[in-house]
């Protein structure tokens, strides 16, 4: 996918890559809590997405106007980033939209001058079609555990860690 493209539009589908309004953060969680029920990605409260609204990029069908995927950007200091509450309904999954909105988080990260994103996840595959590789989580910097604590396998994390080195346009 090119860099600023953000809509997906064919036969069949009309998918919108956008920032998301206050609105949406019950759609936002809506969607997450799906995946937080089968323990895929931590759960967030309604106030947290409100709070962190800002990091996300929502899909949204044009057609239905429904929130179908989402996932955010979180900047820790100037050369590290990671992609968090990456999430796409079920029925939309392999068309495309996860890997629309991690480039749409890799494209917002160097826009401020990121070098380096990551992400932890139970799909390294899916992140590694797009450039990622996996790290050891030690190499990750202390501060990036802050949310661990209420995760349900916490201290037990199985997730991967992966990691994207943004070179210079």
């Amino acid at each position: 996918m090119q860099a600023g493209v953000n809509k997906l539009e064919n036969d069949k589908l009309s998918i919108e890559i956008i920032k998301p309004k206050l609105k949406d953060a019950q759609g936002i969680k809506s969607l997450l809590d799906y995946y937080s029920r089968q323990q895929i990605v931590l759960p967030r409260s309604i106030v947290d997405i409100c709070e962190k609204i800002r990091i996300f990029w929502i899909a949204v069908d044009t057609a239905t106007n429904e929130i179908i995927g989402c996932a955010g950007i979180q900047f820790y200091w100037d050369n590290l980033a990671e992609i968090k509450s990456l999430a796409v309904k079920k029925e939309y999954w392999g068309k495309g939209i996860g890997n629309m909105l991690v480039q749409k988080c890799i494209e917002e990260a160097r826009s401020f001058g990121v070098k380096k994103i990551f992400a932890l996840t139970y799909i390294a595959e899916f992140f590694k079609k797009l450039g990622f590789q996996i790290i050891s989580k030690n190499s990750l910097p202390q501060k990036i555990w802050t949310e661990c604590i209420n995760c349900q396998h916490f201290p037990n994390c199985n997730e991967d860690a992966v990691e994207l080195v943004l070179k210079d346009e």
